[in-house]
C-alpha cells in the first residue's frame, strides 16, 4: 500500500499521471526553518518527517502480503540564498514575485520513502528563468489567487507560465513532484512492493 503523505492536488495529479495507485494522508507539521539550516536539509528534513509520521499514524495496515510505503516531499524555492515558501498574505506574494522578477532562481523538492525497514531521501533542483515581470503584471497575477498557495508565490503550470522562458533540470519537480526521481526512490525503498503500485 502506498500513501502519499500530502494534501497537494498537484503532487495527486503527478503521481496518478504516473500511474501510480495510492492513498492520501496529509501530515499536519511545524514547518518552520530551523537556525543556519540549508535550504537542501531543510526540505529533506520536512519530506522525511511528513512521510513518517504518517507512516507511525498507519503502521497497523503494514502487512508481509502489503508492506505499507509512505511518500512524503516539501518543495521550496530559492532566490539570494533566501527560502521562499508559500506566501503568508498578498503584500509576501508581491515581495516574493518582485524578487523573482529578471532573475534566475532554484527550486528544490525534498522527497523520501519510509518503510517499516527503511528511510530513504533524496533531492531534486531545477533552475527556473523569470523575465522582468511589472508590478502591474505582478497585482493582476496576485488578483487571481494563484500564487498564494504556492511555494514561491507562482505555479509554473498556471498564468505565470507566460514569464518563464527556461527552466534547468525536472520540469515536474518546479510543479512539487519530481516524477522519475520519485519512482527510482520508490523502486529501491520497496522492490518487492514496485508491481503492486503500478496499475494494470
Amino acid at each position: 500500500m502506498l500513501i502519499l503523505a500530502s494534501a497537494s492536488p498537484r503532487r495527486h495529479e503527478l503521481l496518478a499521471q504516473a500511474g501510480l495507485k495510492f492513498k492520501i494522508a496529509a501530515a499536519n507539521l511545524n514547518e518552520d526553518l530551523l537556525e543556519n539550516e540549508p535550504a537542501a536539509a531543510y526540505v529533506q528534513r520536512l519530506a522525511e518527517e511528513k512521510a513518517q509520521a504518517v507512516w507511525n499514524a498507519h503502521e497497523s495496515l503494514d502487512t508481509p502480503e502489503d508492506p505499507l510505503v509512505v511518500l512524503g516531499a516539501d518543495t521550496c524555492v530559492v532566490a539570494d540564498g533566501h527560502i521562499l515558501g508559500k506566501p503568508t498574505d498578498t503584500a509576501d506574494a508581491r515581495r516574493m514575485l518582485t524578487l523573482l522578477s529578471g532573475r534566475t532562481h532554484a527550486v528544490l523538492t525534498g522527497i523520501a520513502v519510509v518503510t517499516s525497514t527503511k528511510v530513504l531521501r533524496d533531492l531534486d533542483i531545477t533552475q527556473v528563468t523569470f523575465n522582468c515581470v511589472t508590478d502591474s503584471e505582478i497585482a493582476q497575477y496576485i488578483v487571481s489567487g494563484e500564487p498564494l498557495d504556492k511555494a514561491g508565490a507562482y505555479a509554473i503550470q498556471g498564468y505565470a507560465a507566460r514569464w518563464i522562458p527556461r527552466i534547468e533540470g525536472c520540469y515536474f519537480n518546479v510543479v512539487g513532484l519530481p516524477i522519475a526521481r520519485t519512482i527510482a526512490l520508490l523502486a529501491e525503498a520497496a522492490p518487492g512492493a514496485a508491481p503492486a503500485l503500478v496499475e494494470s
